[in-house]
């Protein structure tokens, strides 16, 4: 079976403050939109974000967090499987740009089977962001 975008809607607190970071910071090209949504085109996949007036203005979605590599990892989360270079400028813009790491970008797993390249951050509302990369990814992402 061929790889097909995903699509995946999540709740914000705000839209035009979250409409921005994905935007703005994510550099995110937006899609259709509404009142209440936005569509936009992360790394070719359909990101929607929809207000959700039950987080309040100022409030955050609620998480939990596992730990992974001796790292406290946000669940839920969502990302994009990057190649490494994709990632490394990514992660550079991400700094240039201030934005504060839950996780800094770092390489988990070093030597291992399943060695990635990670780095965890959240967007305004709280949902938590994961972007990794593999030096290989057809053959990494699943190694166990």
């Amino acid at each position: 079976m061929a790889l097909t975008p995903f699509h995946v809607a999540i709740p914000v607190r705000h839209l035009e403050e979250s409409r921005a970071f994905y935007r703005d910071v994510l550099r995110c090209s937006e899609g259709r939109s509404s009142d209440c949504w936005v569509d936009f085109n992360l790394y070719g996949h359909q990101l929607v974000i929809h207000h959700d007036p039950t987080i309040g203005e100022e409030g955050k979605v609620r998480l939990h967090h596992n730990s992974v590599d001796s790292h406290s990892v946000p669940v839920p989360h969502i990302g994009v499987v990057l190649e490494m270079a994709d990632w490394e400028a990514l992660s550079a813009w991400l700094k240039e740009n201030g934005v504060t790491f839950v996780i800094e970008p770092y390489v988990r797993f070093k030597g291992e089977p399943g060695e990635q390249a990670t780095m965890f951050f959240y967007d305004p509302s709280g949902n938590a962001l994961e972007f990794k990369s593999f030096k290989d990814i057809e053959a990494q992402l699943f190694e166990t």
